[in-house]
């Protein structure tokens, strides 16, 4: 019998804790600010990744006019770490670092302004095209960490702003 009531005793008091999904409903202010966000175009090849992978996130509903504008400025860099004795990179740190801006278009106000950012390792091997392309791919899992960073940043600021 306590094996039933107890889920239900838990799943009761939980309910009236206060917390609700950031993204629950077709409604919800998180849901419908992220689809009022324009993304403003970013530079080089890791500005296109982040910029891809914010514009999916954010699922701008076509035809609408945006209510925000989101201006981004990355900073990439690969520094090497592990050096062997003929001074030859033996490991890389991949760094990928975004200073945001979120926009209120209808006052001009600077609602959000903030950065995200995250790092991996690459190894280095004797292949250079290995390298390359480990290099390839951390930039783009880093593109994706940084583009889910900033998305949820501007959910939880229209999450709180909507209970104002």
């Amino acid at each position: 019998m306590s094996r039933f009531t107890t889920p239900l005793i838990l799943g009761l008091l939980l309910s009236g804790c206060g917390l609700r999904p950031l993204y629950g409903g077709a409604e919800s202010p998180a849901r419908v600010a992220l689809s009022q966000v324009q993304v403003t175009p970013i530079d080089g090849q890791a500005g296109w990744l982040v910029g891809s992978a914010l514009k999916d996130r954010l699922a701008a509903v076509d035809g609408s006019s945006p209510r925000y504008r989101l201006d981004v400025r990355l900073d990439d860099q690969i520094i090497g770490l592990g050096v062997r004795r003929d001074d030859t990179i033996t490991r890389e740190r991949r760094t990928l670092r975004a200073r945001y801006q979120l926009v209120d278009l209808t006052s001009g106000a600077t609602v959000i302004d903030a950065t995200a950012g995250s790092d991996a390792g690459v190894d280095v091997v004797r292949s250079e095209y290995a390298t390359i392309a480990a290099e390839q791919t951390a930039l783009e899992r880093l593109s994706n960490i940084v583009a889910d960073q900033i998305v949820g940043r501007i959910a939880l600021y229209a999450q709180r702003s909507a209970g104002r």
